[in-house]
């Protein structure tokens, strides 16, 4: 079970866009995830209009390693770290380590 999901809000803690906040867009792989807005570059383009693609300079979001990143808690409105729980029921549930609140919830 992942601590950071695709639709989470998180904070980025190091990095050029340190502090910034974002949702997740991607996970590219078990350690890289791709924040919204964050960790942009310039990626040239060639045309192909078999495609309809459009040649140019055009901004492309990077993926961030995970631990650059962390959940954004919206009750203290700060970047909290994540823990895990199993409730009566034997769901397996993430929680905030600060609070113990259940993330999402």
């Amino acid at each position: 079970m992942d601590k950071i999901r695709k639709g989470d809000k998180v904070v980025i803690i190091a990095g050029k866009d340190k502090g910034k906040r974002g949702t997740v867009l991607a996970r590219v792989d078990a350690e890289h995830v791709v924040v919204e807005g964050m960790n942009r570059a310039k990626k040239h383009v060639k045309p192909n209009p078999v495609k309809g693609v459009v040649g140019g300079v055009v901004d492309k979001d990077m993926p961030l390693h995970v631990s650059n990143v962390s959940l954004y808690n919206p009750v203290t409105q700060k970047a909290d770290r994540v823990g895990f729980k199993t409730l009566e029921d034997g769901a397996k549930v993430r929680v905030f380590r600060s609070s113990g609140e259940v993330v999402g919830a």
